[in-house]
């Protein structure tokens, strides 16, 4: 009879454990999507730092996504997670972004600590916006109407989301992403001490939040964590895209908006966030010397001792192909999970956040946490020789090539113009050979030195944002400490998951393991404070994450500097706008065919006028256009992947504005009619002033 009662209370405690683990936990929740599409002609591109990059035209809108999760209870409890398609996030924008939403909400509802603002890292986004003199460097300066794009941007896309708050609930479904990323530093993967603990030189591993009504009725968004670069488009490219994250999240919403919503216009919104990409990449094919077709040099990704042609490619025919089947591998991974998600973030509808700012500087770091097992020292920031040489995604010039241990005494000659290193820099940042001390370059801030450091938890989820692109291995080694840190607090659960969401808030460049560091590849060149930073990480995480549970607070930390008011800027404004003696702004140059077939291109170009005269943000600057009955509906925006608008300058100030649409073979064929359609603004000596351009009408028969 006792056995048989304990079967009974051990059934009974079995399944009542099993159901409030899948319980739906109670959330608000509410998803936003805004235009933030900076100037897409002239402008250096932020990424590559390659000044002959700049745009000419646009192949994809960039965006925010931004997401609200708050306690049902407590509206001092939620945190915002906002998903840009720029190249990261900086805190001259995080710092602005708050102050405008502090005076939205004439509240501290949205501020500086459950705030977290993540880059796609898209390269082929317009530059400018960063503040700090390292990444504004190559577009000539700050470019303040691409910061402000970015800066309202993201609040109008908050604004949305807290308009749209709702109770929901939030399922999570975890699987792998094969085929869709590779290591692009795996000398110095292979260097780690731990790496045979794991199958794969990157992580497959995508999380996916599935968010919708309380009821389930109603589907309100998707975001998910994966890594891989977002450099499909190589550094070639002059078409201002959000490249394969971009791509993947504009499937997503297509797929899930009623048919015939316009890009950016639909209630359902995707984010595919980026996370521990620092030696990710998604050129499947790898890195080619392109002269010869042969495998680059192993260690140092060179071709006959120089950089320039070891460059990686794939898996596409060209880098647009590419883009498109990067990012459709994501999508299709995601929309999986995301169909199949069945367990619900619960976790006693927990919402909460910790949030401090570090002097990365100055930190002493535990032997408990770093690999020479002794108590150590993070360095004034500074980049080494193989930081100059790029990566096989995009190779850097001159003499630089990446794993190099030693000086060149032309270059040091040159670097110590801005800063000389002292002897106790070198020590400190040794194997790495200094060409850049930016930590003592005045008077303005080359890097930020304060760093916000920041982790939410919601239900049994926890997010890390971190201010920088972490390697493969160097996020898994943080996740495992925060895990570590929240079993030893007692609250990790058997469903307990940990993400990465990277290049949050601020830009601090990488951050590779001790082990990756020794080889000075790119990576290890680009981690700014030495050869401990990921243990001071560590440190730092390993104690948020326990006063997170633990509920005890953390010090505010000291201020970072603010950029706003004090940036440089070389950008010219662009010059007035002319057409040829007898031409109007829209004037036809070479129209379309009468018909066309699927599969063909469909182009047109008109004089015009330059496009940084207005950003036309939430529109777009073409429409393809279909005759439905008997009016012109737009079917295609500039935001669609089947189209591309080019901008070119011709002589001293006549513009050349070109569009095409890449039929898709699948495309309907018959008698209808359709035209393009471009929208622009001239700016001349009697001011601004919009014009439209119009092709003759065709068709599209087999």
């Amino acid at each position: 009879m006792k056995i048989y009662l304990y079967l009974v209370l051990f059934i009974f405690f079995y399944e009542n454990v099993q159901s409030n683990q899948n319980d739906p936990g109670q959330f608000l929740v509410g998803a936003g999507i805004y235009d933030i599409t900076g100037q897409v002609a002239e402008i250096g591109f932020m990424g590559y730092a390659v000044p002959k990059q700049r745009g000419q035209g646009l192949l994809q809108r960039m965006r925010a996504r931004a997401f609200i999760i708050g306690n049902k209870d407590r509206e001092e409890n939620r945190v915002v997670y906002v998903s840009v398609d720029n190249g990261m996030a900086f805190q001259i924008v995080k710092t602005e972004v708050v102050d405008r939403l502090n005076k939205t909400f004439r509240s501290n509802l949205y501020n500086d600590k459950n705030v977290l603002i993540s880059g796609t890292h898209t390269h082929s986004t317009p530059g400018g916006t960063g503040g700090t003199a390292l990444v504004d460097i190559t577009t000539f300066g700050f470019v303040k109407e691409n910061w402000e794009a970015c800066v309202n941007g993201i609040v109008q896309a908050i604004v949305r989301a807290h308009n749209n708050i709702q109770l929901g609930r939030i399922k999570i479904n975890v699987g792998q992403v094969d085929n869709a990323n590779i290591n692009r530093s795996p000398a110095s993967y292979l260097n780690n001490i731990d790496k045979n603990n794991y199958t794969d030189n990157t992580d497959h591993e995508m999380t996916v939040l599935r968010f919708e009504s309380f009821d389930g009725k109603n589907e309100i968004g998707m975001m998910n964590f994966y890594p891989v670069h977002a450099v499909s488009l190589n550094n070639t490219n002059l078409l201002v895209a959000g490249d394969n994250k971009g791509y993947a999240s504009y499937l997503f919403e297509k797929s899930k908006n009623p048919q015939g919503t316009l890009p950016g216009k639909g209630k359902f919104v995707a984010a595919f966030g980026q996370s521990n990409e620092g030696d990710v990449s998604p050129n499947l094919m790898g890195p080619k010397c392109i002269d010869t077709g042969l495998p680059c040099e192993f260690a140092t990704s060179t071709c006959g001792g120089r950089t320039e042609k070891c460059i990686a490619f794939g898996p596409g025919k060209d880098m647009y192909e590419s883009n498109t089947i990067i990012g459709q591998r994501q999508f299709e991974t995601a929309k999986d999970l995301y169909d199949r998600a069945q367990n619900f973030i619960n976790g006693n509808n927990i919402v909460q956040f910790r949030h401090t700012y570090i002097d990365m500087q100055t930190i002493n770091v535990s032997s408990r946490f770093t690999s020479t097992k002794r108590n150590e020292t993070t360095c004034q920031a500074a980049l080494g020789y193989g930081f100059a040489a790029g990566t096989t995604d995009g190779p850097g010039d001159f003499d630089f090539t990446q794993a190099k241990n030693s000086t060149n005494p032309f270059w040091q000659f040159v670097a110590s113009f801005l800063a000389k290193p002292t002897q106790q820099q070198i020590q400190c940042q040794a194997p790495k050979p200094i060409l850049l001390d930016v930590g003592l370059i005045k008077p303005i801030e080359w890097v930020p030195f304060v760093l916000p450091q920041q982790i939410f938890q919601i239900g049994q989820l926890y997010i890390i944002g971190l201010p920088g692109e972490f390697t493969t291995m160097s996020g898994r080694r943080l996740k495992a400490t925060v895990k570590q840190a929240l079993i030893n607090a007692g609250t990790w659960t058997s469903d307990s998951h940990v993400v990465i969401a990277g290049l949050s808030n601020s830009y601090t460049h990488y951050i590779t393991t001790f082990e990756e560091y020794q080889e000075q590849r790119y990576e290890g060149a680009s981690t700014l404070y030495g050869p401990h930073t990921l243990a001071s990480y560590q440190q730092i995480y390993d104690d948020l994450a326990t006063k997170l549970a633990q509920n005890q607070s953390v010090p505010s930390g000291p201020a970072p500097y603010d950029m706003r008011g004090k940036t440089f800027s070389f950008v010219l404004p662009p010059i007035w706008d002319g057409v040829p003696i007898g031409k109007k702004f829209g004037d036809v140059i070479d129209d379309v065919h009468s018909s066309y077939k699927p599969g063909d291109i469909a182009r047109c170009s008109w004089w015009g006028a330059n496009p940084r005269n207005d950003l036309f943000t939430e529109k777009s600057y073409l429409y393809i256009e279909q005759y439905i009955n008997q009016t012109w509906t737009p079917i295609l925006t500039d935001d669609d992947i089947q189209t591309r608008f080019h901008w070119k300058r011709q002589g001293i100030d006549h513009s050349v504005i070109t569009v095409e649409w890449f039929i898709p073979l699948t495309q309907q064929t018959g008698q209808d009619l359709y035209r393009i359609h471009h929208n622009g603004v001239k700016n001349n000596i009697f001011g601004k002033e919009q014009y439209n351009a119009l092709s003759k009408s065709f068709t599209i028969q087999n």
